[in-house]
């Protein structure tokens, strides 16, 4: 009688599948907190570099120079999630200054200045929102590069290539003055954020732009108003330069056709610093003001530091760099947490 040459099961060797997935969830947990472990890292750094740093003083100018920053980071995070861009907000910026302070000079009322301010960077945000769903453009950055440079002339043409001195009172509230040391620019990008975050949180438009972002093939199938939505986001994104012109005029009390230069790229910056994708249908609004205040820390450390103006973009470009590597590697693990999660099941 033949013996059986067959090996005995033995008990697989090695920790169980939950065991193994629990080392990718941590790093994945990390990774995904990132940008506020950045965050904390930078201002522990710079108080530790600057005694000057964690003074009241010194808190409230980072909170009053981000402010600008984080308005347009949170309306730029709407336009990425849909897998868009908007690179007009800062000449944006700049024109509804000028339109608000003509306005003052011809009509001294706080109310139309206010409108007119808040009236351009709607035209602006809508023409490009339009511009892009009707005319069927292949990416909103040409719309959005056309209506840079038609909003910057426009605003040196109405200007005359010179800032124009005066605001009304209730403008140089809301930009330059404060609660203590507390601006008030802040309280108004706190009551900003929380608007967006019930919009996006909340109604069933915030659902659609992540979905649109994430499949618009599946967003049209699913009946999604897909032009809607983006014409929608560009409309709240020039609406949010119109905003940030008032706190900039408000600030320094004029209005010039050089404010907004580059705030494009730190609202775009901040998104990302945030770990937004390019790729659509994902970011939050928590993340983008922690973008935001990163900027905003680093740039008022070097200031304290007397670094070289020259090495500042450097500084702020390898934090960028940084924050994209991180978002690439959150991919892959997310990726991995989900086989591993699957095997387990």
């Amino acid at each position: 009688m033949a013996l059986s040459t067959a090996r005995p099961r033995t008990a697989a060797t090695g920790p169980p599948p939950t065991t193994r997935a629990r080392g990718p969830r941590l790093a994945l947990a990390l990774i995904r907190t990132g940008p506020l472990l950045m965050l904390v890292a930078v201002v522990v750094t710079a108080s530790a570099l600057s005694p000057v740093f964690f003074t009241t003083r010194n808190l409230g100018n980072v909170l009053a120079q981000t402010a600008v920053i984080a308005i347009l980071a949170m309306a730029q995070l709407l336009v990425i999630i849909t897998r868009g861009i908007d690179l007009s907000v800062g000449s944006t910026v700049a024109l509804a200054a000028v339109v608000g302070a003509l306005t003052y000079e011809a009509v001294p009322s706080a109310t139309l200045v206010v409108l007119a301010m808040l009236g351009t960077g709607l035209a602006v945000g809508t023409v490009n929102g339009v511009a892009l769903v009707w005319g069927r453009l292949p990416h909103p950055f040409i719309v959005t590069l056309a209506t840079l440079s038609v909003a910057h002339g426009l605003a040196l043409w109405l200007a005359g290539g010179q800032p124009h001195r005066g605001m009304p009172d209730v403008v140089q509230l809301i930009g330059g003055t404060s609660i203590g040391w507390l601006p008030y620019s802040t309280l108004l990008v706190a009551a900003l954020a929380l608007l967006v975050l019930l919009l996006t949180t909340r109604l069933v438009w915030g659902r659609w732009i992540y979905a649109v972002g994430g499949n618009p093939d599946g967003a049209r199938r699913a009946a999604i108003p897909v032009n809607g939505v983006l014409i929608s986001v560009y409309v709240l994104s020039g609406l949010a330069a119109g905003i940030a012109a008032i706190i900039t005029a408000g600030r320094l009390n004029a209005g010039s056709p050089t404010f907004g230069e580059l705030a494009e790229l730190d609202a775009i910056a901040a998104v990302v610093i945030g770990g937004a994708s390019f790729l659509g249908g994902r970011g939050s609004v928590a993340n983008a003001l922690v973008g935001a205040l990163m900027i905003g820390v680093i740039r008022n450390a070097m200031n304290l530091l007397n670094v070289d103006a020259f090495i500042q973009p450097i500084v702020i470009g390898v934090v960028i760099l940084i924050a994209v590597e991180l978002d690439v590697i959150r991919g892959a693990l997310e990726r991995r947490f989900q086989v591993m999660r699957a095997v387990a099941a």
